[in-house]
């Protein structure tokens, strides 16, 4: 076209380079008219949302550092503007003299394409072939080419550690002081973009062009994902190496398990050229989170997102052209919607696989069943509705079971967390639960806490070779016994809990009898009243300072109404480890009765019985202290000993209650 004002007008010439149907094809790109279950929906207009700011960053970007080119630049001056978008079409703009021969057709070859940057890079095939990972994840890494981490600690160290510039030259350039390939430049710009530049939660919400101008950037240290991918591009650019923004769909802030997506782009991240090949990252979401209560912003850097496998990237990051993906076979928009969203915490604490693999779940029967396999023994735990309630979560030697009842009809929230190396748990996994059906006649008790059952974890807490492996046990009669070994130098309490009414700490143990036979721990048990009880299990080794730790519990089931047991003999400090108590195992004995007893105590001199009057037990061959004792006029019945002959003071060791008359 021409521009005739006065006698300064100038001829813009534009070239526009639209890949043929047959090159396009050979690139794997389909026709914007073939049905393609993967793409998105046709929008009119062309790219919206992201996509649109993503091209006015560009646009303020370069009236930024250059300036108003009908105002700044002399109009006899020929100039050359390429722009191109993330799917490879370039649109070339050349502005020159009326009279002067154009430059375009002399300069421009379709074997390679100028990027128009100071460096003179150029941009590579969009991906292809040889840019795509199989899908499912093959396990095999968590990245997208072979990396050991340990060798970027210096470099980690340096970048984080270099300050903000006025201008992305001076940064770049002091960024690759310590970088020595494209990988290491790259690597040196993540960290720095990670470490220094916050996500700005209002600009955000407002779409605040301005933030997405490098200067800003720079000079606030802050900006949302469109800055981010925009700031990564144009630093990779400067060091050299090819980067792509990509605008796209995600599972980030705001997220809502099993939600169609629609309408604008809600977020970008970048693709980077090296040995070859593409590869993603997304800046963001490695340099920290944002909190979803009070929506502010918390520094916290994810290697997750670094060259993350395109596999696993997929899971929350759906680009606007497939071919982004990287993955053979691409994914369609309605697999991401319903594939289940692992979050980076599930892959960095080393799980593997999780079932079910959709995000909504159903309960069949009143019960819905997840488990999740792991590289390495690993602690979990859950929450239903914010409550960690009605579960029961078992550990296995690399992974957990975890079964669900839901106490109401209706949609809950169902959330997994794991621990990992790390002295915090995060959550890993999110379902969306549908009950249709509530079985009443599992109850678990609000004191069941996780894990149930023993596992890898109470061995490595002392607790060896248990007498019942499994997590549930039956009692017909309301008693059971448990057996385990322990470690040498460890203390074991357990204590009883159910549904029925407060009860104290102290009644609650109660209810257990504990005896110690060589290196094996017996825990005698009646049950009160029919129902479910949370049998607790907690050890503390002896010469440490502290409280006891809670390890697992079992669940202790009984269907009959006429078991109504009492609590056991109160025992004190001084009842030895291997002491055993065989008669009268009651904590409350009967008013005017005369009482059998009948012990094995360890390492005393004499024992008796106290009530109204005192009793002596003997010594008799098998090893047993016998005797017997009158409850008349007494309501508190106590066993003492004596532990050296040449002292005459008793200690109380055990205590009874005597029902009234």
């Amino acid at each position: 076209m021409e521009l005739k004002k006065d006698s300064n007008a100038v001829s813009i010439d534009m070239l526009l380079i639209v890949h043929s149907e047959k090159r396009r094809a050979a690139q794997g790109t389909h026709s914007d008219r073939q049905a393609d279950p993967g793409a998105l929906p046709q929008r009119r207009g062309g790219l919206q949302g992201i996509g649109n700011e993503i091209r006015k960053w560009q646009k303020i970007e370069e009236n930024g550092l250059y300036g108003n080119l009908a105002e700044k630049q002399h109009p006899q001056q020929t100039q050359v503007i390429t722009s191109y978008d993330n799917q490879g079409t370039q649109l070339t703009v050349e502005v020159h003299p009326r009279d002067a021969m154009p430059q375009l057709l002399k300069k421009f070859s379709l074997a390679k394409r100028t990027q128009g940057d100071k460096n003179g890079n150029t941009r590579p095939r969009q991906p292809g072939g040889k840019d795509a990972h199989a899908y499912p994840w093959d396990r095999s890494s968590l990245k997208s080419m072979p990396l050991d981490l340990r060798q970027f600690e210096k470099l980690d160290t340096y970048a984080s550690q270099v300050t903000v510039k006025s201008g992305l030259d001076e940064l770049v350039n002091e960024l690759l002081q310590e970088a020595h390939s494209d990988l290491e430049r790259v690597r040196a710009i993540w960290i720095w973009i990670c470490h220094h530049i916050e996500y700005d939660v209002e600009a955000a919400q407002e779409k605040d062009r301005q933030a997405f101008k490098p200067s800003n950037i720079l000079r606030t240290q802050k900006t949302n994902c469109d800055g981010y991918a925009g700031l990564f591009e144009k630093m990779c650019r400067i060091a050299g190496v090819q980067c792509m923004t990509v605008p796209g769909y995600s599972k980030g802030f705001g997220y809502q398990t099993g939600q169609s997506f629609s309408g604008e782009f809600d977020h970008a991240w970048n693709a980077v050229y090296l040995e070859g090949r593409w590869h993603l990252l997304d800046s963001t979401w490695g340099s920290g989170l944002v909190d979803t209560a009070t929506s502010k912003f918390t520094f916290l850097y994810n290697e997750f997102y670094f060259l993350t496998h395109p596999a696993l990237f997929i899971e929350d990051h759906f680009p606007d052209n497939k071919n982004w993906q990287l993955l053979k076979p691409p994914q369609s928009l309605r697999q991401f919607e319903n594939n289940m969203y692992h979050k980076s915490e599930f892959y960095n604490k080393g799980m593997l696989s999780a079932h079910p693999e959709t995000p909504v779940i159903r309960t069949v029967n009143g019960k819905a069943t997840v488990t999740v396999e792991s590289r390495a023994p690993t602690l979990f735990m859950f929450m239903l509705n914010g409550k960690q309630e009605h579960g029961l979560l078992s550990l296995q030697k690399n992974g957990m079971k975890l079964e669900v009842y839901p106490p109401t009809m209706g949609t809950h929230k169902l959330q997994v967390f794991a621990k990992g190396s790390s002295d915090i748990y995060s959550s890993v996994l999110e379902y969306t639960l549908k009950c249709n059906y509530v079985d009443l006649g599992v109850r678990l008790p609000a004191e069941l806490h996780q894990p149930v059952g023993p596992s890898w974890f109470s061995e490595q807490m002392g607790i060896l070779k248990p007498s019942h492996p499994d997590p549930i046990i039956h009692t017909s009669d309301g008693r059971c016994s448990v057996s385990f070994g322990v470690e040498e130098g460890t203390s074991v309490l357990a204590s009883l809990h159910g549904d029925e009414g407060p009860v104290s700490e102290e009644t609650q143990r109660r209810y257990i009898f504990q005896l110690h036979r060589e290196k094996r721990v017996e825990l005698k048990v009646q049950l009160p009243h029919a129902g479910k009880f949370a049998l607790k299990i907690f050890v503390k080794k002896r010469q440490e300072p502290g409280n006891y730790v809670f390890v697992f519990n079992y669940l202790l089931c009984c269907s009959n109404t006429k078991v109504n047991w009492p609590v056991f003999p109160e025992s004190f400090g001084n009842w030895g480890q291997d002491n055993e108590l065989l008669e009268p195992l009651s904590g409350v004995l009967p008013a005017n009765r005369n009482v059998p007893f009948k012990l094995k105590l360890h390492g005393v001199a004499k024992a008796l019985v106290k009530g109204q009057d005192t009793w002596p037990l003997t010594l008799n061959g098998e090893g047993y202290w016998e005797g017997s004792c009158s409850t008349a006029g007494c309501r508190e019945v106590y066993v003492m000993v004596l532990e050296n002959a040449n002292h005459n003071f008793y200690s109380y060791i055990l205590k009874y209650k005597v029902n009234d008359q």
